[in-house]
């Protein structure tokens, strides 16, 4: 028994030395980023039954920094199975590596852990504020044909583009070097761009894109100017043979504009690309990477985690100020997070669609989308819904708007390695989407008015579109914002001017208004009541009050602008009040509201001569609120009014 032990004892000790050894090793490893020569080290010592928090840390983290999420998953389980004393951030990459496992129930108990350990962190945040995420993902799902676009490896395929026909990607496929070089970060191949002509739905053969543009580092996620002569694209910090370096020796990301130029032969035609040089933002010190253009070429987006940033990496924009002049970039901070927003794609309808792991998803970077206001502000990003999301990585989309087809890259399962570029048709989109119209009439008689002027204006009367009814009276504004209220205004000569507030539904459709306007010189008799002519309501006064309210003058100014219009109406002001105190103090009192009115009416301009009044107490009440009876305050306000009877014309 004493030889057992002591055999115990030393291979015990054989596993601890070697483990120390090992482990030290597989530190420096993971400090230089080289994840997957860690990875080998780590697993090895846990094979052998060494455990230690900190390595099944960093090894948790060094599958989730290369995007393996179920198995960083099943080393933060050991992680947290042995202590939960851990750095907020853990909590998070758990909480995301879970859901690549499928579960989402854990995922947000990690979630809950993470956001009382972060109050301030926007993702914590986020998922306080929308614990039922995954209804909107529900909603948003199915709106997608995807498969695979034919032109992936058993390599990292992803950031593709369209460009003159072809469809243009990077890839980490045969690099051409009889050396070749891989990055210790994935071991995978350092990346070359290659393009595939297109054809229906179908890609040819891939090629090497841009020779001269590619090196023995990484090239990646081209962008083209709307003319196809200027191109921008992603690269390490390399050009003219010169690598730089951060203060940590790392060579990071940088954005390079190059210039198409065509050599005309007798036969065909050479296509180059050169006069390569980096954008003035860059730096050493930072990446800035993924770019794209907006639709009018004055724009370019990209992602960075250069300094004034809120995450891991972030979206910026910059102005195009001239051909080689760019303004300050902008940092996107309403869509941003502490986590990684990265590959940015702007359409020609004002969409921006990115890639994070910073809101709650499926798993993962997920693809989501924020609508570009006009005045430049963002809403509120939208995950795109599977199946163009999963539980694995999803970004890099790209859509032709006409089609609606397009590419995304994801290193979900089924691929043919590592990542993969899908092809897609959206068979609706995200975004509600509804039209406003309507017909314009004559109130009295129905018929229609054409040749009316119509214009739409948002919430605070910013005027937005202003149209003309046609020959059928018919108006259309076209497509509004879901959700959002309008006002709409129509005008006519002969009728009056008329307003209306419309509330858009939330759901994609065809909002009709309407819209009946009244002539402004109408038939009109002695004895008739102005409101029932005019539309015009009562002028109605405060409990034992007979000043004109600030909501009654609106109403009065009516009257007046009737009496106006007919300059030779006379009219009699019958005022009242409701039941509450005696007989005589209510008649006074209605005797005092008459008179205040006809008052307002003389002070703006109304000859006394076409003005009579008087005070019926509450001998006319309009309702049941005699003495006696037991009413509300909104019912005895009704009979607290003045009235307008025509006398004469």
């Amino acid at each position: 028994m004493k030889k057992v032990l002591l055999s115990l004892l030393f291979s015990l000790l054989a596993v601890c030395s070697y483990g120390q050894v090992g482990l030290k090793k597989a530190d420096r490893n993971y400090d230089r980023y080289a994840y997957i020569d860690a990875i080998k080290t780590y697993e090895r010592l846990a094979d052998k039954g060494y455990k230690n928090a900190e390595m099944f840390k960093k090894l948790a983290n060094s599958y989730y920094f290369n995007a393996q999420f179920d198995k960083a998953a099943k080393w933060y389980d050991e992680l947290f199975a042995m202590t939960t004393d851990v750095e907020p951030e853990l909590y998070y990459r758990y909480s995301q590596s879970l859901k690549a496992t499928g579960n989402y129930a854990k995922s947000d108990d990690m979630m809950n852990a993470f956001t009382a350990k972060t109050s301030e962190d926007l993702r914590g945040k986020n998922f306080s504020e929308k614990k039922d995420y995954m209804k909107q993902i529900e909603a948003n799902s199915g709106r997608y044909e995807i498969g695979d676009a034919g032109v992936n490896s058993q390599y990292s395929d992803y950031g593709s583009t369209v460009y003159e026909g072809q469809l243009v990607f990077a890839s980490a496929r045969d690099t051409g070097n009889f050396v070749q070089r891989k990055h210790k970060w994935s071991n995978q191949y350092f990346t070359n761009m290659y393009s595939a002509a297109i054809t229906g739905d179908s890609v040819g053969k891939s090629l090497k894109f841009a020779k001269n543009i590619n090196t023995r580092f990484h090239e990646s996620t081209p962008v083209f100017s709307k003319d196809g002569k200027t191109m921008f694209f992603t690269r390490n910090d390399f050009n003219d043979g010169k690598k730089g370096k951060n203060g940590e020796r790392i060579t990071l990301l940088k954005i390079y504009k190059a210039t198409k130029i065509v050599e005309k032969k007798e036969k065909d035609s050479t296509v180059s690309w050169t006069n390569v040089a980096e954008l003035p933002f860059n730096s050493s010190n930072y990446s800035v990477a993924h770019p794209s253009l907006s639709a009018d070429g004055k724009w370019l987006y990209f992602a960075s985690d250069m300094p004034g940033g809120k995450g891991q990496s972030d979206i910026w924009k910059v102005e195009i100020t001239g051909d080689n002049s760019f303004g300050t970039p902008v940092n996107l901070e309403a869509i941003n997070t502490e986590g990684k927003e990265t590959f940015p794609f702007v359409t020609n309808e004002n969409e921006l669609y990115f890639a994070s792991d910073g809101y709650q998803g499926l798993g993962g970077m997920d693809i989501y989308m924020s609508r570009i206001n006009q005045d430049g502000t963002y809403e509120e990003p939208q995950n795109v819904g599977a199946p163009a999301n999963s539980k694995m990585d999803d970004f890099a989309y790209y859509i032709d708007t006409k089609t609606r087809k397009g590419f995304l890259t994801s290193n979900r399962e089924g691929g043919a390695g590592s990542d993969d570029i899908y092809k897609f048709l959206e068979t609706r989109k995200l975004v509600c989407e509804q039209e406003l119209s309507g017909i314009v009439t004559d109130l009295a008689t129905g018929e229609v008015l054409p040749n009316t002027r119509v214009t739409l204006f948002d919430e605070k009367f910013n005027k937005l579109k202003e149209v003309v009814s046609d020959d059928k009276g018919f108006y259309d504004f076209g497509t509004v914002d879901c959700g959002k209220a309008y006002y709409v205004r129509a005008e006519k000569e002969e009728y009056e001017t008329k307003e209306q507030k419309i509330t858009i539904s939330k759901d994609t459709g065809k909002t009709d208004l309407p819209i009946q306007l009244e002539r402004k010189i109408k038939a009109v008799t002695v004895g008739d009541d102005l409101a029932d002519v005019f539309g015009i309501n009562y002028i109605y006064f405060d409990l034992d009050k007979w000043d004109i309210r600030p909501d009654a003058a609106v109403d009065i100014a009516k009257v007046l602008d009737v009496l106006n219009q007919y300059p030779t109406m006379k009219i009699d002001i019958r005022s009242h009040t409701d039941s509450r105190a005696s007989h005589k103090y209510n008649q006074k009192l209605s005797e005092r509201r008459a008179k205040s009115t006809l008052d307002w009416l003389r002070a703006n301009g109304i000859s006394a001569d076409r003005l009579t009044s008087k005070g019926y107490g509450e001998t006319q009440l309009v309702n049941g609120c005699k003495d006696g009876v037991k009413c509300s305050e909104e019912e005895h306000q009704k009979n607290r009014r003045s009235q307008f009877i025509i006398t004469a014309l």
